[in-house]
């Protein structure tokens, strides 16, 4: 079975415990979360052979980021420890009106070195090389340093001339950036080395402005994208492959409680029906299935034991 791997960031969370609030002070949950590892997670349940590259320290939660992608049946070989170093770690507010509002300690995190080191670097392209899929978002590239992006482009160029499919997901954040120029020039030049585009119409508005689906679509069309796939929350999902633009429909979903990881977890399910063979119509649909299991449970990383209880497993292809 083919393999992919994801790179960036995993993070500390701490989230409000609700069970254990008092007059007095807020009790916290402690988890772990990041796009591509949410993804990770996600693709590895769906049985996609799945590793997770990423930079850690040798703390107490460094060791249990890599034991929870172990327990998932994530490879864990691409992930490198360094001593005295520590993970990013952000913390969810719900405000009086029940929105969640998020803040970042990140900035000594190790996962922004990513692509740094030459021998790091040299080992770690080697080790890509071997799957035949690669995964990452521009959370990814938002965090490593200009000459990372570089070097992690031309690896792009490389590892797509040997054969390999490169899947992006823009997944804009704009505190993560310097400028809304910058971020367009990063984005654009990753989107004409991407081979499948899994982006969400938010983001392309938040980024670029636009009023339409159509200003999305007409922005890539000469990137020469295989497959770009359109998430538009509750509406339609707009597939455009190999220059042939498809709606379809995304059913209803009861019970919605907190979408978190709704992108991340779409991504998931639709890499690993296209990893397996499945039409890009039938990825979608079980990309909707992940993504709706998710919606109705709290945190972007479901408890298994409740994803697997509502999961329906892809039939033999």
């Amino acid at each position: 079975m083919a393999r992919i791997a994801a790179i960036g960031e995993v993070m500390v969370e701490l989230a409000p415990y609700p069970e254990a609030q008092n007059n007095e002070q807020e009790i916290m949950a402690l988890g772990f979360a990041g796009d591509t590892f949410n993804t990770a997670v996600y693709m590895a349940r769906t049985g996609t052979r799945t590793d997770y590259v990423t930079l850690l320290g040798d703390d107490p939660y460094s060791s249990q980021i890599i034991s929870l992608a172990a327990s998932e049946g994530i490879g864990t070989k691409m992930i490198e420890t360094m001593a005295g170093r520590l993970p990013g770690m952000y913390m969810i507010r719900n405000s009086a009106d029940g929105e969640r509002e998020f803040y970042y300690w990140r900035k000594e995190a190790r996962a922004r070195e990513l692509f740094a080191e030459k021998s790091h670097t040299d080992r770690l392209t080697k080790q890509l090389m071997e799957c035949e899929y690669l995964y990452f978002s521009g959370i990814t590239l938002a965090i490593i340093s200009e000459h990372s992006r570089e070097v992690l482009l031309n690896f792009v160029d490389e590892y797509r001339a040997a054969g390999g499919v490169f899947c992006f997901d823009i997944n804009y954040r704009p505190r993560l950036w310097d400028c809304q120029q910058q971020a367009q020039q990063i984005m654009m030049d990753m989107m004409r080395h991407a081979d499948m585009a899994l982006l969400t119409l938010d983001d392309e508005e938040l980024l670029w402005g636009d009023g339409s689906i159509d200003a999305t679509v007409a922005r890539y069309r000469d990137c020469g994208i295989s497959e770009l796939i359109l998430k538009r929350g509750a509406k339609e999902v707009v597939a455009v492959v190999d220059g042939e633009e498809v709606h379809i429909p995304v059913p209803r979903v009861d019970g919605v409680v907190d979408t978190t990881g709704a992108g991340d977890s779409f991504n998931a399910g639709y890499v690993s029906a296209r990893v397996k063979g499945y039409d890009f119509r039938s990825a979608v649909e079980h990309g909707v299935h992940v993504a709706s299991i998710v919606i109705r449970n709290r945190g972007a990383i479901v408890k298994k034991s409740k994803f697997d209880a509502d999961y329906l497993p892809l039939q033999d292809h």
